[in-house]
C-alpha cells in the first residue's frame, strides 16, 4: 500500500532552515520522479520541488536558490532542504509522485516562518 510519511517541519524565524524528510513506500518511490508541494493558509496547493530517478531537479521560481531537493533511492527517502526562509513559505508541505498520479497524500508537516 502506498505510504507517504512527511517530517521535519517546525517554526522558524525569517532567515532560518529546515530539512524536510519525506519516507515513501516502495512502489511509488521506485517508479516515480517525486516531488514536493505545498498548501499556504488560503491558498491552492503548488509544488515546490520535483527530482527524478537519476536525480534531474526543478524548482519553482520563487524557491530557486533557496532550496534543495534530493532523494536517496537505497532508502526511499525524499528530503528538501530550505534555507532563507520567508514568512511566504509557511504552509503545510507534502510529498508525492510527480506529477501527481493518485489523489493519495500523506499528513504533510507543517512548516512556520515567523516575520
Amino acid at each position: 500500500q502506498v505510504q507517504l510519511v512527511e517530517s521535519g517541519g517546525g517554526l522558524v524565524q525569517t532567515g532560518g532552515s529546515l530539512r524536510l524528510s519525506c519516507a515513501a513506500s516502495g512502489r511509488i518511490f521506485s517508479i516515480n520522479t517525486m516531488g514536493w508541494y505545498r498548501r499556504a493558509p488560503g491558498k491552492e496547493r503548488e509544488w515546490v520541488a520535483y527530482i527524478t530517478r537519476g536525480g534531474s531537479t526543478n524548482y519553482r521560481d520563487s524557491v530557486k536558490g533557496r532550496f534543495t531537493i534530493s532523494r536517496d533511492n537505497a532508502k526511499n527517502m525524499v528530503y528538501l532542504q530550505m534555507n532563507s526562509l520567508k514568512p511566504e513559505d509557511t504552509g503545510v508541505y507534502y510529498c508525492n509522485a510527480f506529477p501527481i498520479l493518485r489523489d493519495y497524500w500523506g499528513q504533510g508537516t507543517q512548516v512556520t516562518v515567523s516575520s
